[in-house]
């Protein structure tokens, strides 16, 4: 149980480490940098999605022969739904945009900011929390390196995400402590999405595919609905490119060395 506990911590401490750079850099990210940590947060994502949790709910339901990937795909699917649904009923603002998304709101600027994030970052604790549940259940196409892989493949580029939710705010006028405070709530919804994904999915083994794909679902929307866009956003440049593509060979190596 210590192993679980820990492996959902291990993405929370990630975002809260980036969250102190505030502490540590006197300026906001430069463009290109933010470019940069935001292709490597989608490469992650991209091959966590695939090596960690597509690969093996597909293998999982393997005794369908032919229809092996049903489970996948209905999963994958819900998880795109259950995200877009998200994204339409809770008030938030990316920083590219001026425009919120959602409903109305009296929410300020950064509260919405904030709330942006978070969005973002409750499929990665789903993605963590199923891993480990699959684990828990003894599933034999979850490997306790796989699931170490995950989680420090999600804290690794959790890191950068907590800097680019921290020192944008201090830019903006926040205090330090505070701007990091609301780097690092914006990262506390991973463990505790986890730990109701690793209940809900141990009580329900046999629909552990779909519990892995619908993770893959919302994880790879975040990916192309917020991190391609973000860093491909103002002067063209191809470094958001070449860091999507060090973040997923990066992650890739991590679920095959560690897996």
């Amino acid at each position: 149980m210590m192993t679980i506990i820990m492996g959902l911590l291990i993405p929370f401490i990630g975002t809260a480490a980036g969250s102190a750079c505030v502490f540590i850099f006197k300026k906001d990210l430069k463009e290109n940098v933010q470019k940069a940590l935001n292709g490597f947060a989608a490469g992650v994502m991209v091959a966590a999605s695939i090596w960690s949790l597509i690969v093996p709910a597909i293998e999982q339901s393997s005794d369908m022969g032919n229809l092996a990937f049903l489970p996948a795909f209905i999963g994958f699917w819900l998880g795109i739904l259950f995200l877009l649904i998200l994204d339409h009923v809770i008030p938030h603002l990316h920083r590219s945009v001026n425009e919120p998304e959602g409903p109305k709101s009296r929410l300020t600027r950064t509260t919405m900011l904030v709330l942006a994030v978070t969005l973002h970052n409750i499929p990665e604790g789903m993605a963590v929390g199923v891993v480990y549940a699959g684990l828990l259940s003894g599933s034999g196409t979850i490997t306790a390196g796989g699931a170490l892989a995950l989680a420090l493949g999600i804290a690794i580029q959790n890191f950068p995400e907590g800097a680019i939710i921290s020192m944008p705010l201090y830019a903006e006028g926040k205090s330090k402590p505070k701007a990091f405070g609301l780097g690092v709530l914006s990262g506390a919804v991973e463990p505790i999405f986890g730990a109701i994904t690793v209940i809900l999915a141990g009580l329900l083994v046999p629909a552990m595919p779909y519990f892995l794909s619908f993770a893959a679902g919302a994880m790879l929307y975040v990916v192309v609905e917020e991190l391609i866009p973000e860093m491909s956003t103002g002067k063209h440049s191809h470094v958001g490119v070449l860091f999507f593509a060090v973040g997923f060979s990066l992650m890739m190596v991590l679920d095959v060395a560690l897996g």
